[in-house]
């Protein structure tokens, strides 16, 4: 059964279904939008449950070839990398859908909006073929820049082209690379051009190709994660964005970036990786400790959430570029949290907004008193945000800096100041909006959470706390992934990952390997 292409074509049909809501009847568009999101989700929760733990090869593969003449096929399939992205993807949807009671203009388009934006980013992370995956990466560009500049805030119509313009200058780059690959691999081939990722991992690519192309792949996805010193972009779409906007941005949008480096740069071009990981790792930790320091003195509560991603991305990008097992698996494991505690972060934070129509910390003051339901959901995040021991963001930065103190101990070391800066900044807030006497009256009377939003945080909470408390399978489903990645880097550079050891011979990878894992498609024409 292709379970991968239903799992992408789910959303699109969702979308048309909301499309055809007669205009007359917009309160069933957000039930109706609501319910055609859940499918997906279920989708990837199957996949989720059939996917062969301890196996590093693709699973669920499905290949047909589209344009035979210049390769191009579409090609898709998961690993332990793109697993959990898919299951966050579809899971975030979902809930930010329901948080979105409060848009009331161009409610169908809106919804519509969603939808394709989630068929976009699925397509992101189960693309094989380079030339379908740059297809979806642009996909995502144009609903989200309608998101942000007809539902975001006041300086919606700034934020979203500076957005646009960040994107596209990252994605010609990336056009570029990936088609002077796809051409060298094709005439290796004896071919015009080949974009199937597995035939291209067979290509022989001289170190100072692999430079350019590393270079060309690296800017776009360093835009997107975003890596300083290209993170302008990101603290001005999540202000403005709407609440749905921001959770998808920072929850799934931001992780492209981050598989983008591990799907393609540490796997196509080994000899650039390992000549380029201290730098990178060196920009990874700037971005961690001027993401956080930039935090503590934000007045605006959403602009610190902004600004706290780019520190706990700089986290994602040094266990990356670690080349450590530990620090990989780790990145991975912070990709899935970052997802829970800052889509919670901004689910909460619209959920107050809907109430005050403020952002400002000075505005608040006493919520605790008010808002006692609100409150605790709140400090559970700002815990869980800040790596309290036990909840899910804690595992993975605990593992990153475990996994890149091997290779890179004195970045370790500085790096570590964000997770002490990260408390600072978000117990200071947290005092600051919840705690002391309540100053400003408009407060009084404030509604705390109902039914509806309480539902939407629990899922969050649940998950928080059991990756945080039993990380286990996650752990054994990413290993055998990130592995496969150090073996190839391994094998072709001569490079020894610290906790292998030295390699007897010449290590051999099976990324076109299909497993017979049930329900997995076997490849064909």
């Amino acid at each position: 059964m292709p379970i991968l292409s239903i799992l992408i074509a789910l959303p699109l049909i969702g979308a048309l279904i909301v499309a055809l809501v007669p205009r007359r009847r917009p309160e069933l568009v957000l039930p109706i939008a609501l319910v055609v999101s859940i499918p997906p989700l279920v989708a990837a929760s199957y996949v989720l449950w059939n996917f062969a733990v301890g196996d590093a090869s693709f699973q669920f593969t499905e290949h047909v070839v589209l344009v035979e003449s210049f390769g191009i096929s579409w090609s898709l399939a998961v690993d332990g990398i793109s697993l959990f992205m898919v299951v966050l993807t579809a899971l975030l949807f979902p809930l930010s859908i329901a948080a979105s009671r409060s848009i009331t203009e161009q409610v169908k388009t809106y919804m519509v909006l969603m939808l394709i934006l989630e068929t976009g980013v699925l397509g992101v992370f189960l693309s094989l073929d380079l030339f379908v995956f740059f297809a979806f990466f642009e996909i995502v560009l144009i609903p989200m820049y309608l998101l942000i500049s007809m539902w975001g805030s006041d300086n919606r119509a700034y934020a979203a082209l500076k957005f646009v313009l960040f994107t596209a200058v990252g994605s010609a780059f990336l056009l570029v690379s990936i088609v002077a690959l796809a051409v060298i691999t094709g005439d290796q081939m004896g071919t015009f051009a080949n974009f199937d990722f597995r035939n291209v991992l067979q290509a022989d690519l001289s170190t100072t190709t692999q430079y350019w192309l590393f270079g060309g792949f690296a800017i776009a996805f360093a835009i997107k994660v975003p890596l300083f010193p290209f993170h302008t972009w990101l603290p001005d779409a999540h202000t403005e964005a709407p609440t749905a906007g921001s959770v998808i941005l920072a929850g799934v949008l931001l992780k492209m970036g981050t598989y983008g480096f591990l799907r393609f740069n540490l796997t196509l071009f080994p000899e650039a990786t390992v000549d380029f990981a201290v730098p990178l790792a060196i920009l990874a930790v700037i971005g961690i400790v001027y993401g956080a320091a930039v935090a503590i003195v934000q007045p605006d509560i959403k602009r610190l959430v902004a600004y706290s991603s780019v520190s706990h991305m700089g986290f994602v990008i040094l266990g990356i570029f670690a080349l450590t097992t530990q620090g990989m698996t780790g990145s991975v494991v912070t990709m899935i949290s970052h997802g829970l505690t800052t889509g919670a972060l901004f689910l909460l934070i619209g959920m107050i907004y809907e109430r005050t129509h403020t952002r400002r910390i000075a505005d608040y003051g006493g919520l605790a008193k008010i808002v006692p339901i609100y409150s605790g959901f709140f400090l559970f995040a700002v815990f869980a945000s800040a790596g309290l021991p036990g909840l899910s963001g804690f595992v993975g930065e605990f593992t990153i800096l475990i996994g890149s103190y091997l290779t890179l101990p004195v970045l370790t070391i500085i790096a570590a100041s964000g997770v002490i800066l990260a408390a600072i900044y978000l117990l200071w807030a947290y005092e600051r909006v919840f705690t002391g006497p309540v100053v400003n009256p408009k407060l009084e009377g404030l509604r705390d959470l109902g039914f509806r939003e309480v539902a939407i945080m629990v899922p969050l909470v649940v998950l928080i706390i059991g990756l945080g408390v039993y990380p286990k399978p996650v752990f054994e489903r990413i290993e055998p992934s990130v592995g496969i990645i150090l073996e190839r880097i391994e094998a072709t550079t001569g490079y020894i990952v610290p906790e292998r050891g030295t390699p007897e011979g010449v290590v051999d990878v099976h990324y076109g390997q299909v497993s017979e894992s049930p329900d997995h498609e076997e490849e064909g024409g």
